[in-house]
């Protein structure tokens, strides 16, 4: 897509009619064509990756060669799918396809830690294959594991797009470059927003709703630590918002809903919002709070 310099321009070209609107559309496709990956390719890749490494009983039972062999094929499927970004990538596309290869076993231990740490968390959970089949933040939190380490080999663009399948699927929106420690709980997942500079350590349990953002968003702050550190056994409970890139939520401490956090926290601290509970006379009874949704 073409950029405009500033807002006047952008008006100034702005497409005015159907003829200016199609030839606007033309110069974007020539400018776009064979560039930019396709999202069927991506979600084919992290779907494939997935499966492989945590079976869910769809395949017959095949050798140790079998799999080796099958790990390398759908490692070799990441080569089309960033070969239109070949100018924009530090190694040939080949190269990254044998890197990511090389750490599967380090994405396979992360993601086991995820789903052991979940259906440890959630008295609801019966084992790990559930957690790996119907819960929303393992696929969110393995998705992330991969979309992190592609990141990590400077892939423009494909990572944002794996994140971006797994906030669609899960409603868990997490940037790759987010930094996210052993063991994680995500439950739920729901609404939770997790921001580019984050750090998260070992042992953190997040619940729905839960926000690590900056307090600045404007884009002059781009490229600075945006977002906030949360260290290692922390919990942070539903619509709990933590915000700013210099907030440390200390070791061993607790968020309790709905809070709303701008400023760090020594480890072992009880964070938690105040509810208002009023007994309601027996006059204001015949007036009862009536809510239409």
């Amino acid at each position: 897509m073409t950029a405009r310099a500033n807002p006047e321009a952008a008006t100034a070209a702005h497409p005015a009619d159907l003829a200016a609107l199609a030839a606007h559309i033309a110069e974007d496709e020539a400018g776009t064509f064979g560039r930019l990956p396709n999202r069927d390719d991506v979600a084919r890749f992290a779907d494939g990756i997935v499966d492989l490494l945590f079976p869910d009983g769809r395949h017959a039972p095949r050798t140790p060669a079998g799999i080796h062999a099958e790990l390398e094929a759908r490692c070799r499927t990441l080569v089309p799918v960033i070969a239109p970004l070949r100018h924009q990538l530090k190694a040939s596309p080949e190269d990254i396809a044998h890197a990511f290869l090389e750490r599967l076993p380090h994405i396979h231990e992360q993601v086991t830690l995820d789903a052991e740490a979940i259906e440890a968390g959630d008295p609801a959970a019966h084992g790990t294959a559930e957690v790996v089949l119907a819960y929303p933040g393992f696929q969110a939190l393995a998705f992330h594991r991969i979309a992190h380490a592609l990141y990590h080999d400077d892939v423009p663009l494909v990572p944002r797009m794996i994140a971006e399948l797994a906030h669609r699927r899960t409603g868990t929106d997490i940037h790759p470059a987010a930094r996210i420690g052993r063991a994680c709980c995500i439950d739920h997942g729901t609404g939770i927003v997790i921001g580019e500079t984050a750090v998260i350590g070992d042992n953190v349990k997040l619940y729905q709703g839960v926000t690590l953002g900056a307090l600045s968003v404007t884009k002059e702050a781009a490229g600075t630590k945006r977002h906030p550190t949360i260290e290692d056994r922390v919990v942070i409970y539903a619509n709990a918002t933590v915000l700013g890139g210099d907030t440390i939520v200390g070791a061993d401490s607790i968020i309790g809903g709905n809070v709303w956090l701008t400023h760090s926290v020594p480890p072992w601290s009880l964070v938690y919002h105040q509810s208002q509970v009023r007994v309601r006379a027996v006059a204001e009874m015949a007036d009862p709070i009536d809510f239409q949704i």
